[in-house]
């Protein structure tokens, strides 16, 4: 399998963003969540690709492009489709289905079939739901970052009380996550970043 590099992949952003403000926004966030991923992947197992993490980190978001209009707008209603967006966008660019997931199996704590059709999601029903050590610390790293405006870093415990609202066994599988690779250390990144943490 062809892991791209960060020269690579940063090019990639450049090329698909629709405008500045919206690379800088999903690619500092990608990086950070590349940042994140990296103090964590010692917990991560024996033969997990630390250069698989740092592509799957670096692309995880790329959808989130194709959520913006001509006139540059950003569709806040359809965001839970930036992952299958971001998957059909690196297909379309001949990654390979193991790069593509980092796309589509990121989203919360995993999208079932389940949560699609109970939930109403504007997502083809499937199974997205990370499954490899690398899948699995690339969705777990990300949830300490968030692209709100401004963008914010999240603590483990104020990621706990958000995950619970969309069901115990979602909340569950974070607890589990966390239980396997540990907390980062935000204070760091926020301070380097200028983010705050909450």
């Amino acid at each position: 399998m062809r892991i791209p590099g960060d020269d690579e992949i940063r090019a990639l952003h450049k090329r698909w963003a629709p405008g500045r403000e919206a690379f800088e926004l999903v690619w500092t966030h990608c990086v950070i969540v590349c940042e994140i991923a990296e103090q964590l992947m010692g917990r991560a197992g024996p033969g997990a690709g630390a250069d698989l993490v740092r592509a799957g980190c670096l692309l995880h978001d790329v959808g989130v492009y194709r959520l913006y209009d001509a006139d540059g707008r950003f569709d806040h209603a359809q965001y839970v489709r930036h992952g299958v967006l971001g998957h059909e966008l690196l297909a379309d660019e001949g990654f390979s289905e193991a790069i593509c997931r980092f796309c589509s199996c990121h989203t919360g704590m995993g999208l079932t079939r389940d949560d699609i059709v109970r939930q109403g999601l504007p997502v083809p029903p499937g199974d997205y739901v990370a499954e490899s050590r690398e899948e699995r610390l690339v969705m777990y790293a990300d949830k300490f970052h968030s692209k709100t405006n401004p963008p914010t870093f999240v603590t483990a415990e104020t990621y706990a009380v958000h995950v619970r609202r969309f069901g115990a066994e979602k909340a569950a599988a974070f607890e589990a996550m966390r239980a396997v690779f540990g907390e980062p250390d935000l204070t760091p990144l926020a301070a380097e970043h200028g983010h705050a943490l909450v």
